[in-house]
């Protein structure tokens, strides 16, 4: 019955679409030739900005002879140019001028299957609902891809004649959502950006969000979550809890994003001003409200552009042409000005000062990250079920709330970042899921006494084990000095803390057989999970409160110079350096030991790089391939200890011990060192 209802309206919606072209400037006889016929949500759409048949956006072209909407600009600015848009996938008659956005051009046979959008920058955006209708216009013109045409063999300091302002164009409200998904603003080599800006489920599309023949902001909506928001301009009070940075450095983490992104506006046109005055030879100012929009000291078009200039202008432009930016894509539009201005900084006498502002957010909610952005470029472009479960929104969730084992995990879409509904289960008393025990990579289960804890443990445990290793070597067959094709790398992961923390309990790193190592690490009662160290939503440690016990602590770094033992583990004489500086001599004893056991023994050199998968390589540099067990186990090892960098505070003993003992098994020597 629903079908039948909507395609019933659909045809009357065309067939009154088609009896508007007639007079497409009378929106009365619209209703008038189907008289007694009701038109749904014509109140609603007439007086939206889509019909604004006196406004720039369709009058532009009033003057020109002949009045008609230019090709590039009819697809957004009448109707007949979208339908055409949407039939042939380009405009290719400029229609005459006279129509606004009318219900035919989202209500018509395409938009009914309509689920993509192609960009300026030519990155195509799937699987999406009817807000691709909107993302259509609502997308800008340029893009990094357009800018970097533009400047391409140019100096970046040189002024080119040959360059001129690029536009963004105005309300591109998707490229600010989408963030490096779309690629509208400019993007700087060697950074990496945000996507799309997932909000909640039910207010996270154009139209859930805006009401789509108004266009108004449903703002009564915003209140149930963003306390005291009752109008628009409300919204720009709103910070989420994830967001504990200061972004544009004037000491308020307390204001809106809207103000963090106003701020480093100023931020940016300051440095825009220095720059063109000090590199390029003529000042520039700017009129948002007058074409072109950058101009010179005598008023005219501005003319001396380097293309170090034109992309920070541009970017400048980006964040002021979509009003609501602060909401689409706040974080992407804070690293575009970041950046910016950054860059100008390089070229100007005195920089303009970012030391106390910040790029990107803390940890779980940087979206830009390499733990976010890794499947960007992936087709399908998904987090794959062997990862979702950290490194997605929603895959934690899924396993919860379903009383799932990480064995089911499936694949979800790329996301940016953590969003609060991943460890919330209600966003209006913020309740968190609760986990009674969670399972190790050995197979243990682990019920740390703390269900918040519990929690950090489902993600910061690693995803090998001892028991994971010996299985490797199993299946290969290979002696403990030899050789085989069936070895690989085993990479614990990164931040395995939990791991850490149980030591023996769940046999996170390699531990050999005949050794004893130590449990849990219990510490004090006031301190003794991940969030009573640690700040749950900065992640921060929280070095002050360890003052109690260890004297003043100034800043996180000096966590690294306590110890509470006089051995020297490390065997390098120092009983007064800190404990982290024992595990690093001792980390540097072991890459000692398998280099050369490597070159020694297997004949085969090998280099480690921690920033570089799969960190292990040959002279050569291409991925070691000589893997025996021996040379396997005290891999696996050092690799734990380098990625668990709080490993010194989590549980010092057990990695002494793991990292001793395979000093001695590769043959190394732990003549002067101590095992804990």
């Amino acid at each position: 019955m629903k079908r039948i209802l909507l395609l019933t309206a659909l045809a009357l919606v065309l067939l009154l679409g088609i009896g508007l072209y007639a007079n497409p400037f009378d929106t009365a006889g619209l209703v008038s030739a189907q008289e007694g016929v009701e038109v749904p949500f014509l109140e609603e759409w007439t007086g939206s900005g889509h019909n604004d048949s006196e406004a720039e956006a369709f009058r532009h072209w009033d003057e020109d002879d002949p009045q008609v909407v230019e090709v590039e600009c009819a697809k957004c600015h009448s109707t007949p140019g979208y339908i055409e848009f949407l039939e042939a996938g380009e405009v290719t008659e400029a229609p005459p001028i006279g129509s606004t956005v009318e219900c035919v051009a989202c209500h018509n046979d395409v938009t009914l299957t309509k689920t993509s959008v192609v960009m300026p920058s030519g990155l195509e955006l799937t699987d999406l609902g009817d807000e691709s209708r909107c993302m259509e216009c609502h997308q800008g013109r340029e893009s990094s891809v357009s800018v970097n045409a533009a400047i391409e063999g140019l100096d970046v300091d040189t002024v080119s004649e040959d360059l001129g302002f690029r536009n963004i164009h105005y309300y591109a409200a998707a490229a600010t959502k989408y963030g490096t998904l779309a690629k509208g603003g400019y993007e700087y080599e060697g950074k990496s950006y945000d996507g799309n800006f997932a909000h909640v489920s039910e207010y996270d599309t154009c139209i859930e969000c805006h009401d789509m023949h108004t266009l108004e902001l449903k703002v009564e909506e915003c209140s149930v979550c963003h306390e005291g928001v009752a109008s628009p301009e409300d919204l720009h009070d709103v910070r989420m809890a994830g967001s504990l940075v200061d972004y544009d450095g004037d000491g308020d983490i307390e204001e809106g994003v809207f103000y963090e992104t106003q701020g480093l506006q100023e931020m940016l046109y300051q440095a825009m001003q220095a720059y063109a005055e000090e590199v390029a030879g003529t000042p520039v100012t700017y009129d948002s409200a007058s074409y072109p929009y950058f101009f010179d000291d005598a008023g005219e078009r501005y003319a001396s552009w380097t293309p170090r200039l034109l992309k920070a202008a541009y970017n400048y432009q980006v964040s002021l042409k979509d009003p609501g930016e602060y909401a689409h894509g706040g974080k992407y539009i804070i690293q575009l000005l970041y950046d910016s201005i950054e860059d100008l900084n390089t070229a100007i006498a005195e920089p303009v000062d970012l030391s106390n502002a910040h790029r990107i957010d803390h940890g779980h909610f940087a979206g830009s990250e390499e733990a976010f952005r890794h499947w960007d470029e992936d087709d399908p472009q998904e987090v794959p079920g062997s990862c979702s479960k950290c490194h997605s929104a929603g895959g934690l969730p899924i396993l919860l709330e379903n009383g799932l084992p990480d064995s089911t995990s499936i694949a979800q879409p790329v996301s940016n970042g953590l969003q609060c509904s991943t460890c919330h289960n209600d966003l209006n008393t913020f309740s968190r899921y609760e986990i009674a025990e969670v399972e190790f990579p050995s197979g243990a289960m682990i019920d740390s006494g703390d269900p918040n804890m519990n929690l950090c443990m489902e993600c910061h445990q690693g995803r090998e084990s001892t028991v994971s290793v010996n299985e490797a070597i199993e299946a290969s067959g290979a002696g403990d000095d030899e050789v085989s094709d069936a070895l690989g790398f085993r990479n614990v992961h990164y931040f395995a803390a939990a791991a850490t923390i149980f030591g023996n309990e769940v046999m996170g790193a390699y531990q050999y057989d005949g050794k004893e190592y130590v449990g849990r690490n219990e510490h004090i009662g006031a301190y003794d999970s991940c969030t009573e160290c640690h700040s749950t939503h900065q992640l921060e440690v929280k070095f002050e409160e360890c003052a109690d016990c260890h004297g003043d602590m100034a800043s996180q770094e000096e966590l690294m110079t306590i110890r509470e033992s006089g051995t020297d583990f490390d065997g390098d004489g120092d009983t007064d350096e800190g404990i982290a500086a024992e595990i690093e001599t001792a980390n540097e004893a072991l890459y000692a030991a398998i280099q050369d056991y490597a070159t020694n023994t297997i004949g085969t050199g090998i280099v480690y790089d921690p920033a570089s998968y799969p960190y292990f390589f040959d002279e050569a540099g291409e991925r070691y391939a000589s893997w025996s067990p021996r040379l396997l186990k005290a891999a696996y090892n050092y690799q734990y200890a380098q990625k668990d960098p709080g490993a010194f505070a989590h549980n010092a003993p057990y990695v002494l011990q793991v990292l001793y003992d395979s000093i001695e098994d590769v043959g190394g020597d732990v003549s002067g060192m101590t095992r804990p």
